[in-house]
């Protein structure tokens, strides 16, 4: 009987334990950062500087492009999401860039 009982603690810890986690997805990066990137002027070299090394590596319209994301999906709370998305010309210069977030710049992360 006391085996019992010590099987149905464990699941209800381990179903506790489950259901208050959360997963995340990508890399943080620094938001505030976003404000030093310049088209035209910044270069490879400074966006790892500023970010690191990117999530993904990819080509958009001939563009090398470098994208930084991260993705939290919580339980209790609303998804979290963060993207900046870096487009390259040839000669390695941000040639243009997007970023988007769900989270208010006073949000602290969990």
């Amino acid at each position: 009987m006391q085996r019992k009982k010590n099987r149905i603690l464990v699941v209800v810890c381990l179903l506790c334990l489950l259901l208050s986690s959360c997963a995340t997805v990508g890399r943080d990066f620094s938001h505030q950062a976003v404000a030093q990137i310049k088209i035209g002027i910044t270069s490879r070299d400074e966006v790892r500087r500023l970010f690191g090394s990117p999530w993904r590596i990819g080509i958009e319209n001939g563009a090398d492009t470098w994208t930084y994301g991260s993705y939290r999906y919580r339980i209790f709370k609303a998804p979290a999401s963060s993207d900046l998305v870096v487009r390259f010309n040839p000669q390695g210069l941000v040639e243009s860039f997007s970023f988007s977030t769900t989270e208010s710049p006073e949000a602290k992360r969990d």
